[in-house]
């Protein structure tokens, strides 16, 4: 421990420069007026006035319904389709004596199709409820009376508690970082479930704060905290550290946010400032929005054309029936005796002919509402479902490197999986997976590389070539005369050359160059080693994908970074007098 812990050290250095201090703004001269109001006592959260201040707690919800609002606010989503209105509205004439049939065969079908989508609303929301019960009991290290830490549930972290997490943790709030592992207060943060970058973010702890590094330091420490309120701003932070009798101005460096996960360090300190939906994350976090497919858009706009279609018929059907029963009594001659036009109901009386047709409108908008696809809806969500479960099962979207399948919450708009509509980014990350690979470089004027790009494989495909026909045997020869290099795969690496790979570079002319060229990529970094105690196998974890790779690139071609401490750098090479691998 205390070697990794120099080593990590070392790498904190490399940001101790005067840039990185934090220096007061002008927004800290806000703090106590209105929006930087709030007040954080640490390692105190039962001191009288915490408690008055009534922060909320550290449950989240995200669910769209409750158990008060589920039937009107259900029931709202299931009018907003126009056929269903439709069917309302003949379901409750049905019941009159227009209806040329039986309430009944209207309203079950209503009754059926808003029933199972109301169903179906309801366990996809029960889903997200089980997944927030979940994330609130999760287990996180807190700093207890007994002066040592225990395990609770998220959900029960207050305002001011001090909390322990440990390397590959998530933050169960927004946290104050105190200290970390490193005896210079950093800690890498991966902020990829906030804004979708996988590079690790740097966070450093107050200078004053650094000693703070296990249960016995932090008995006798209390401050304040003197800070912005709740906000969704994830990029700011201002607040004010009052600790033994100074103040320290606070910035978002010394920020953690919740859900997004501590890497490259083995363990921070840190104090709870926000909570629950107090959390930065939670401020941005919408309320579940009505989601409509643009299918059920469309579906909508044919339902009007339909009904449009319903009118012209019943209409013009009504027209020609006033016409028709108008004429039945002409000068008190009566024409079609047989239905007794002087003794009926109003419904076919030729006094009232105007009236007999609105009602035949009425009775007719009835008798072809089967124009109308009711059941067009059901069948849709039936599908939708079926979707949705095969996209759970689908092995082809498991992500074998986070160990994640794919999960739909909801089935609304599965039919617009992959359809782009506009593209807003700002720079080429937001469009990749951000994985970087070493495949080509240039020493002393000289191109080194054959191995093949994603773009160059595409391109071979469309073309009908064969790609790595030619490199897999050169790589193939390269390695029988040598064996340094295991040939198997390995990430970040997709570098091709025989004149370079398995100990051959120091066969060329610039064989003094090349040798500098891949020290420099071993050394110049900030990248971690991690030794498997038990293979001995050396992984990198790196700020970003780029600067693994080069670490990579350098480790495969025979110069191994293995470990450093504050004065040194220490490698493995190919000694090109000797022939054998020594350290540097």
């Amino acid at each position: 421990m205390p070697e990794e812990r120099r080593r990590k050290r070392h790498f904190g250095k490399l940001y101790s420069f005067s840039c990185c201090k934090n220096l007061p703004t002008d927004d800290h001269a806000q703090i106590g007026q209105s929006g930087y109001s709030r007040v954080v006592h640490c390692n105190d959260p039962d001191n009288p006035e915490a408690l008055q201040l009534n922060y909320r707690g550290n449950y989240v919800s995200t669910t769209k319904y409750t158990a008060a609002n589920f039937l009107p606010k259900s029931l709202f989503e299931q009018f907003r389709r126009v056929a269903n209105i439709y069917f309302l509205v003949v379901a409750f004439v049905s019941f009159s004596p227009l209806a040329p049939y039986s309430a009944p065969s209207v309203l079950a079908p209503l009754l059926v199709v808003i029933g199972a989508t109301m169903a179906k609303e309801g366990v996809e929301d029960w889903r997200r409820r089980k997944q927030d019960i979940e994330a609130n009991n999760r287990k996180v290290k807190a700093y207890g009376k007994g002066h040592t830490f225990i395990e609770t549930k998220w959900k029960n972290l207050r305002v001011g508690d001090i909390v322990k997490i440990h390397k590959d943790e998530y933050f169960p709030a927004d946290l104050l970082l105190l200290s970390s592992s490193s005896e210079d207060g950093i800690c890498y943060v991966e902020t990829m479930s906030l804004d979708g970058e996988t590079n690790l973010k740097l966070k450093r702890a107050l200078e004053v704060t650094y000693s703070l590094r296990d249960e016995k330091s932090l008995q006798n420490f209390t401050a304040m905290v003197k800070c912005e309120d709740p906000n969704e701003h994830l990029y700011s932070f201002v607040g004010t550290l009052f600790y033994d009798g100074k103040t320290f101005p606070l910035s978002p460096q010394q920020i953690l946010l919740r859900d997004s996960k501590l890497r490259n360090t083995d363990y921070i300190y840190g104090v709870v400032v926000f909570t629950g939906h107090d959390t930065k994350v939670m401020q941005n976090a919408t309320d579940p929005p009505s989601k409509r497919s643009k299918i059920e858009r469309k579906m909508d706009k044919i339902v009007y054309v339909l009904f449009s279609t319903l009118i012209f018929i019943s209409s013009s059907g009504s027209v020609f029936f006033g016409i028709k029963t108008k004429k039945d009594i002409s000068n008190g001659k009566i024409r079609r005796w047989y239905l007794r036009p002087d003794a009926t109901t109003v419904f076919y009386d030729p006094r009232r002919a105007t009236l007999a047709a609105f009602l035949h409108f009425l009775t007719g908008l009835m008798l072809y509402g089967y124009l109308i696809p009711i059941s067009l809806y059901v069948s849709i969500e039936i599908v939708k479902v079926l979707q949705s479960i095969f996209i759970n099962q689908d092995r082809d979207m498991y992500y074998e490197e986070v160990d994640k399948p794919a999960h739909a919450r909801t089935s609304n708009l599965n039919e617009e999986l992959g359809q782009i509509d506009t593209i807003l980014s700002d720079k080429t990350g937001t469009l990749t997976c951000n994985s970087m690979e070493f495949v080509k470089c240039s020493i002393a004027g000289i191109a080194y590389g054959r191995g093949m790009t994603e773009v160059e494989r595409a391109l071979a495909k469309r073309r009908r070539d064969r790609p790595f026909e030619v490199d897999d045997s050169i790589t193939d020869a390269g390695q029988n005369s040598n064996n340094i290099h295991s040939g198997k795969p390995v990430k970040g690496f997709n570098f091709r050359d025989e004149r370079i790979m398995n100990g051959q570079w120091v066969n060329e002319p610039h064989s003094d160059v090349i040798q500098k060229f891949f020290r420099l990529l071993a050394i110049c970094h900030t990248a971690i080693p991690d030794v498997n105690k038990e293979s001995g196998e050396i992984t990198y974890e790196a700020e970003s994908p780029d600067e693994a790779a080069f670490v990579i690139a350098a480790r495969e071609l025979g110069f191994e970074f293995f470990g450093s401490t504050q004065t040194s750098i220490s490698l493995h090479e190919l000694d090109p007098v000797g022939g054998k691998v020594v350290k540097r």
